[in-house]
């Protein structure tokens, strides 16, 4: 194991970060000087960890020195992954703690004073989770409201993915730490340079976060709130600035924006490597993005119909009955918020009943599209499964029959319905463990079960809110230290998808080969 090349490039990473906190500081000094007084303890607290984190990062790239030359195989990627996210959240969530120390006055609007669940907030972020522990945002001061949408940034093409963008002398160490962290099963480039590759998607990401920017914008946004919803946005993250979330503006034009960036985040990047060479063919046949829209549509039409006539509770606390427009409006965007694994809300959906609580449940499992940045199981596994079962189903009353699984027009390798149906096993493994793991730590008679294992899967698939006393109007605040260790964790399996972080607890990946 190169462990003296990992430290090193884990440094770099670190400083990575850490000028993204410097980004955010600025803008936190140039509030302060227009007489912002809260931004004080928020520009301190992010020099603060800014210099914690360059002395940590320069420490470990001192360290690393002399492993340069060494080989740089898959296990030192699948490390180095783990690190920039499991401490990679911990540097993150310097910023957070720090500033609980400096301003304690608001004991009930921020539960920053314990060092958990500034963890749990960042590593929220980082995994593009949107789940918070704050139960008034509107007590952080605007410098930490960006660093925590910044988190989400990071996280919505990931951190290392952004890594092997910027930096160019990684080479084949690049594309084995791309692959670690890429998620979906076709882990194959756009180009036939990882870099260049990494650098395509960050364009377009970039692209799609400007796109959003100005029509919020247009829609009467200030340049602060529309930065850090489209953050948020287009990471399929959900940490927002406003108490009530995405209702919180009362614009349905805003709205209107959100639903659309949230749909196009949903959709595998590579279509849109695609649609700018002219290859529209291949988009418009494409059946994962297909089925995607497709379902997505039917279940905006059934939730609306289950909740037409009825009274909705919309996140500010407001009451109105539920006629054509209303329904549509609001299933229209829980549906896609839950579709595409983002945290923003518009209504309280606890009070919706028993169809539309399980389809949004469904969703949170299936995610959309692979090589978004959404989570979740993703939908072209779930299909590759389904017709692994079909076929086998076929199998027990025709059993000579052999008849090949195909997505479009593309044969499914043996390797890859082996990989897609462990992962799908692993991943209702994990989300079982998960809500057991809630509900133990838990005081008797302080959570129930529903809450517990929609907080996993909510986790798991980064989605952010679940149901009941994690629901679209609550938060995690309120849950055990353990509990928030617990759910933490889970974000980073349903983030890096399980196997990086399960390959590190095999005794085999430790030994010299």
């Amino acid at each position: 194991m190169n462990i003296r090349f990992v430290l090193r490039q884990f440094g770099l990473v670190i400083m990575v970060l850490c000028a993204c906190m410097a980004l955010t500081m600025c803008w936190s000094l140039v509030q302060w000087r227009a007489k912002m007084v809260d931004e004080r303890s928020a520009a301190l607290s992010l020099l603060i960890a800014v210099g914690v984190a360059l002395v940590a990062g320069i420490t470990l790239w001192v360290i690393g020195r002399g492993g340069m030359d060494r080989f740089f195989g898959r296990r030192e990627a699948l490390l180095l992954v783990a690190l920039s996210w499991v401490i990679g959240a911990a540097v993150a969530a310097l910023p957070f703690f720090i500033w609980a120390r400096f301003d304690p006055a608001h004991p009930q609007g921020h539960r920053f004073e314990h060092f958990v669940d500034c963890y749990f907030e960042s590593m929220s972020g980082l995994t593009t989770t949107g789940a918070t522990v704050l139960s008034d945002i509107s007590t952080l001061p605007q410098g930490l409201l960006l660093w925590r949408a910044a988190t989400h940034w990071l996280g919505g093409l990931g951190i290392v993915v952004l890594f092997v963008a910027v930096l160019p002398h990684m080479g084949t160490g690049g594309k084995r730490m791309f692959m670690a962290e890429i998620t979906g099963p076709n882990k194959t480039g756009l180009r036939p340079r990882i870099r260049d590759t990494a650098r395509m998607l960050l364009l377009i990401y970039l692209g799609l976060n400007v796109a959003e920017i100005l029509s919020l914008r247009l829609c009467g946004l200030s340049w602060f709130d529309a930065v850090c919803e489209s953050f948020a946005t287009i990471a399929t993250g959900g940490f927002s600035t406003q108490n009530a979330s995405t209702a919180g503006y009362r614009s349905l034009a805003v709205e209107l924006v959100i639903i659309l960036f949230m749909l196009l985040s949903g959709v595998n990047f590579a279509l849109y490597f695609s649609l700018v060479n002219g290859r529209v063919r291949r988009v418009l046949t494409d059946p994962e993005l297909r089925l995607y829209l497709l379902t997505t549509l039917a279940a905006v039409v059934i939730v609306a119909v289950a909740i037409y006539g009825g009274s909705i509770i919309t996140a500010n606390g407001d009451s109105v009955e539920a006629d054509a427009g209303y329904a549509a409006r609001y299933a229209a965007f829980a549906v896609i918020a839950t579709r595409t694994n983002t945290g923003f809300a518009t209504a309280d959906v606890n009070p919706w009943g028993f169809l539309p609580a399980l389809i949004l449940i469904l969703f949170m499992f299936t995610g959309a599209c692979a090589g978004s940045t959404a989570g979740g199981i993703k939908l072209v596994r779930c299909l590759v499964v389904v017709k692994m079962l079909a076929a086998g189903t076929r199998r027990v009353f025709r059993p000579s029959l052999v008849q090949p699984i195909r997505i479009g027009r593309n044969l499914v390798p043996p390797s890859v319905q082996t990989e897609a149906l462990t992962y799908t096993v692993i991943y209702l493994l994990v989300f079982a463990l998960g809500g057991t793991a809630v509900q133990l730590l838990e005081p008797s008679g302080h959570t129930n079960l529903v809450t517990s294992f929609s907080a996993s899967v909510a986790c798991l698939s980064n989605t952010g809110p679940g149901l009941n006393l994690v629901g679209t109007v609550q938060n995690y605040g309120w849950l055990s230290p353990g509990s928030k260790l617990v759910l933490s964790l889970v974000m980073l399996l349903g983030r890096i998808e399980v196997f990086a972080i399960l390959a590190l607890f095999n005794p085999s990946f430790w030994r010299r080969e």
